[in-house]
């Protein structure tokens, strides 16, 4: 497999495990309790500065010479670049509604969980395409000298978005919402178990 197809599956992984973050704070304000709204602030930052500024370009990457190689396979994996920019279009509405919350803005609880439900729903089917169509297709089609041309790529655009510093802020940020996450679930927990005696 591709370094560059390994690498996308894994931050595929780390990705899912916030989308669960979310999924479970949506559940909280669900119950109509107050969920963390701070720990889906983390997220948006870690969605604008990761995903939407080094995990996508990457796969556009890919898309790019994948449909250089071949336009056909391409065109069967679907337009990822502008799906891409639909995504940034939900993470901005998931965004307003977390922020118009934290502003005391009136907001119909149900347009919050749409914005929310709507931003993971459409995370996760994209994420799904893109392993079960892009990355087998461009494994498929794509020669070693595609490869190589997708690395010097990845690698030109390094600078400055891909140095360790900022590799470190990001891995960083997201310890730090898995470990938000379970104290937060961690708290839910005493505090049933308190009420329940």
């Amino acid at each position: 497999m591709s370094r560059i197809i390994e690498l996308l599956h894994e931050e595929h992984r780390n990705i899912a495990k916030l989308l669960s973050v979310i999924e479970r704070e949506l559940s909280v304000f669900d119950r109509r309790e107050r969920p963390d709204y701070e720990i889906f602030q983390a997220i948006i930052q870690y969605f604008k500065e990761y995903p939407e500024a080094c995990h996508h370009p990457k796969e556009d990457v890919v898309y790019q010479i994948l449909k250089e190689r071949n336009p056909a396979v391409a065109g069967a994996v679907g337009d990822v670049e502008a799906e891409h920019e639909v995504e940034g279009e939900r993470l901005a509405r998931f965004a307003k509604v977390v922020d118009d919350v934290l502003a005391d803005q009136e907001l119909p609880r149900q347009t919050f969980h749409a914005a929310a439900q709507d931003f993971l729903e459409h995370q996760r089917r994209h994420m799904a395409k893109e392993e079960q169509l892009l990355f087998p297709a461009a494994l498929e089609t794509l020669t070693a000298e595609d490869w190589a041309k997708i690395d010097a790529r990845i690698e030109a655009s390094k600078d400055p978005m891909f140095d360790g510093e900022t590799t470190n802020k990001f891995q960083n940020l997201y310890a730090t919402i898995l470990r938000w996450e379970q104290e937060t679930e961690e708290d839910r927990n005493r505090a049933a178990a308190a009420a329940a005696r």
